[in-house]
């Protein structure tokens, strides 16, 4: 069974990431209900009940090295404005150090989407996998169809690797999905870090 991997804060300018807790349920609740229509093609929990399934699913999944789950806190107000979480946490070459994670289950209050909160904490997530966890490789995943996620994740400097068919779930269906592959490499970081700092 693997390891989970070691809570951590990430802080930034705009945006702290604190381990996802239920001490956040009320806070994730607020923030998802704020305007609902803007979430489109990605799963967010609805009220105050699934928040904290959402939460104890997260933290069931930590436990069992599965993920590592944030919430996201607006770093000047800390208002909690939404979640995210490393993924598919994977172990090529034994040892307690991961070779590879993904950035997913990521969702922002509607009055936080646009604002730098997301740019500054993929770049904390994208800082922290590749300098401190030493990963070889980052990836992030979309809904094919979501063509604004899409754009977002190509503007942090991910390439698009391909599309899995009929691989996950569709939010908004229930029925499989086409799933927009992006990725960085450890090589690739140093470059895609500048870019981001200089977006910030």
């Amino acid at each position: 069974m693997p390891v989970p991997l070691e809570p951590v804060t990430l802080a930034g300018h705009h945006v702290r990431l604190e381990p996802l807790s239920l001490d956040h349920v009320d806070g994730l609740a607020a923030a998802a209900a704020i305007d609902r229509t803007t979430y489109g093609l990605s799963p967010v929990p609805e009220g105050v009940d699934g928040a904290r399934a959402f939460v104890e699913t997260a933290i069931t999944g930590h436990a069992a090295g599965a993920f590592l789950p944030f919430a996201q806190l607006d770093a000047r107000t800390g208002r909690i404005v939404g979640s995210t979480r490393y993924l598919d946490i994977q172990y090529w070459t034994g040892g307690d150090t991961p070779n590879a994670v993904e950035i997913g289950s990521t969702w922002l209050a509607a009055d936080a989407q646009r604002t730098g909160i997301n740019t500054e904490a993929k770049f904390l997530l994208l800082r922290y996998a590749f300098d401190e966890l030493g990963v070889w490789r980052v990836q992030i995943c979309t809904d094919a169809r979501n063509q604004r996620s899409r754009a977002a994740i190509e503007r942090i400097g991910a390439t698009l690797e391909g599309i899995l068919r009929n691989f996950r779930v569709e939010s908004d269906t229930g029925g499989p999905r086409q799933t927009a592959v992006f990725s960085i490499i450890a090589d690739e970081w140093p470059q895609v870090g500048e870019r981001l700092r200089a977006r910030l």
